[in-house]
């Protein structure tokens, strides 16, 4: 049996991906690889990626908008619902207007064909974060219509901070966290702050 050496690599996330042109979905597979991830399994249609993404567990699924048997709006709900994994949407440059449906639908990035290996890392680290964000959001929140109205404050005091103070989106998540924490208030506490005075001054040091 292998032992783990303390200072080893961590293991590379875990990758399901659907799209049902075979040639754009092995050109994704091998740009993943390259870029570190471990593609886990590979799906021409939306029903069948929910079946992987229920039976793997995977760390992220990314999903074509328009494939047979079931579309990826509809998949990334059923995945998104479950909370299994955050979801990226592959979407052609046509299907603008689908991107808000799938946002709705939970799919926390997305990518527009046709797309370089550049712009893969940042969509899914956008995603990876985001789903790490609601996470802790639900963590805190256990009502369903708390948890949307939390997420609702959260979002508009991220957009203010990023304003503000110039930060990255998940660099406001963690201002909001941290200052929820500094002063024990809840995050929907400190989102409803913001959104009602704006970023308070900077205390000194």
């Amino acid at each position: 049996m292998t032992e783990t050496a303390p200072n080893e690599q961590p293991q590379p996330r875990t990758v399901v991906i659907a799209e049902d042109e075979t040639l754009i979905r092995m050109d994704l597979a091998e740009m993943l690889a390259e870029e570190g991830y471990d593609v886990v399994g590979q799906a021409g249609d939306g029903q069948k990626a929910i079946e992987l993404a229920e039976q793997l567990r995977p760390d992220l699924v990314i999903l074509d908008v328009k494939m047979p048997v079931l579309d990826g709006i509809a998949a990334a709900e059923a995945i998104a619902g479950q909370r299994i994994a955050p979801v990226v949407m592959l979407t052609a440059f046509s299907q603008r207007d689908l991107v808000e449906r799938a946002r709705e639908a939970g799919a926390m990035s997305y990518l527009v064909k046709p797309f370089s290996q550049s712009d893969l890392v940042p969509a899914i680290e956008m995603a990876v974060s985001r789903f790490a964000e609601i996470r802790q959001l639900e963590n805190e929140v256990s009502d369903l219509t708390e948890r949307l109205e939390t997420r609702k404050a959260v979002d508009r005091a991220k957009g203010i901070l990023q304003e503000q103070l110039s930060l990255s989106e998940s660099e406001a998540f963690r201002w909001i966290q941290k200052t929820a924490m500094d002063l024990r208030m809840s995050m929907r506490e400190v989102a409803d702050g913001v959104v009602a005075h704006g970023v308070p001054g900077t205390p000194a040091p």
